[in-house]
């Protein structure tokens, strides 16, 4: 059932709703931003091009089918019976909108927030595999993710599916809990991610002979940390409107939305800032702008139910996790990911969507239930790693025998802005030097 507290349309609240969905592509810009600033200056207009492609791309197949597969909790949907329990596994909603009311009302609201949404999970694999990812192989990607994947996870935690049914059919507190998208948009989009960078593969020097990471710097630390503060009034936006249009949370809720969002933020940047000082002599900017998305990233499970200490307490721990997972993935896994993307929404999300199961106060959860929450997150997380990834991969795997994601060796020697665009983004500068990467 759709929460009580959704707003009428035309009433004030909606209008508010309706600001809040239109500061969320800011938070797509400022990761759009990151990703070009993260690679190196041969391939930036290639990485904004691409992430303007891929938003594109999303939010057309998401018009198309994923919204009808995706639906809305309330309205119609497939269910099978299970165990004599009804288990809704996919939306029944009609393709192109149809039959959405185009009203104000919370429907066309939810539909409005999530063609934004699953364009920022779209996002997150092109920073990942910067400067070797193709500019139509993202965009045929973007088509997976955005019509089935995405929307099919989304089904079961935001569309009334199973697993927002696990609160109803075995008293596991509210069901699965994410109200700002921790893991329907940035787990997914953080698996999607180290999908098509194992199958695509590190870009050339990376890795030495013996196997040891090089570091490739990224071109422009400006853009990167202009993006943090771009993606911050983003996630204002997109935590408060799924607050209120996902999680059923009533509109005195937002102040604390804004709080605890800002708080984990900063509480990530304050730890990577720490740790990267301690372990480097002199605090990383890359690293404590990763975290700092990483700790907004890990806010948004459960935002409108955290005391302001939890969020302090999640976003502390997501700027540990982050600058670490990033240097685990690629010592130990060979994982080049430019941006950090996959510790920054995948590590994150997931860490977020657990400690909400520990931390989260739900005022409307049965006292006998209330205390299984962290179950029901923990089957949601099994669900993104025992599905959604293997998923992700078998699709790309199968897409990169028939179309490969990644450019050829000289394409990649050339950039990627010359290749693919013809042109550089700056070309005034010489940019191709290669003098920091191992002879």
């Amino acid at each position: 059932m759709m929460p009580a507290s959704l707003p009428a349309a035309e009433s004030p609240a909606a209008a508010l709703c309706v600001f809040l969905v239109l500061l969320v592509p800011l938070a797509a810009a400022g990761l759009a931003i990151m990703n070009a600033g993260m690679g190196r200056a041969r391939s930036a207009a290639h990485a904004m091009l691409v992430s303007l492609s891929v938003v594109s791309v999303a939010a057309l197949v998401y018009f198309i089918c994923g919204f009808a597969f995706q639906g809305i909790a309330g309205r119609g949907a497939h269910v099978v019976m299970i165990g004599g329990k009804p288990w809704s596994w996919i939306g029944g909603e009609r393709f192109f909108f149809r039959g959405l009311p185009l009203d104000g009302s919370p429907p066309i609201l939810i539909a409005a927030l999530q063609m934004f949404s699953v364009g920022i999970a779209a996002l997150v694999p092109i920073g990942s595999a910067n400067e070797r990812y193709r500019l139509r192989a993202a965009r045929i990607s973007t088509v997976f993710l955005a019509g089935l994947t995405y929307p099919l996870f989304a089904h079961w935690v935001w569309g009334g599916g199973w697993l927002a049914q696990l609160g109803m059919n075995y008293h596991l507190g509210r069901g699965f809990l994410d109200t700002g998208g921790a893991g329907c948009i940035h787990a997914v989009g953080g698996l999607a991610a180290l999908t098509v960078v194992w199958v695509a593969g590190a870009r050339p020097g990376k890795y030495t002979a013996s196997g040891l990471p090089s570091a490739i710097p990224a071109h422009n630390a400006v853009l990167i940390l202009l993006g943090c503060f771009l993606s911050w009034v983003g996630w204002l936006g997109l935590n408060c409107a799924g607050a209120v249009l996902l999680g059923g949370a009533d509109l005195g809720r937002l102040p604390l939305v804004v709080l605890n969002t800002t708080l984990s933020a900063a509480a990530a940047l304050v730890m990577a800032v720490f740790i990267t000082g301690a372990r480097f002599g002199r605090p990383d900017a890359s690293l404590s702008a990763n975290a700092w998305i990483g700790g907004l990233v890990a806010s948004s499970a459960a935002a409108p139910f955290l005391a302001p200490a939890a969020a302090a307490a999640i976003g502390l721990a997501a700027g540990a996790l982050v600058p670490l997972s990033i240097e685990w993935l690629e010592f130990h896994l060979g994982v080049d990911d430019p941006s950090g993307g996959i510790s920054v929404h995948g590590v994150a999300g997931i860490w977020g969507l657990l400690a909400a199961g520990m931390l989260a106060r739900l005022p409307d959860a049965q006292a006998g239930s209330s205390a299984w929450q962290w179950l029901a997150q923990i089957v949601g997380v099994a669900t993104l790693l025992g599905f959604v990834l293997p998923l992700s991969y078998g699709l790309h795997w199968l897409m990169n025998r028939f179309y490969p994601l990644r450019v050829s060796p000289a394409g990649e020697q050339e950039g990627m802005d010359l290749h693919e665009l013809g042109a550089d983004a700056y070309p005034e500068f010489v940019i191709h030097s290669e003098s920091f990467l191992p002879r």
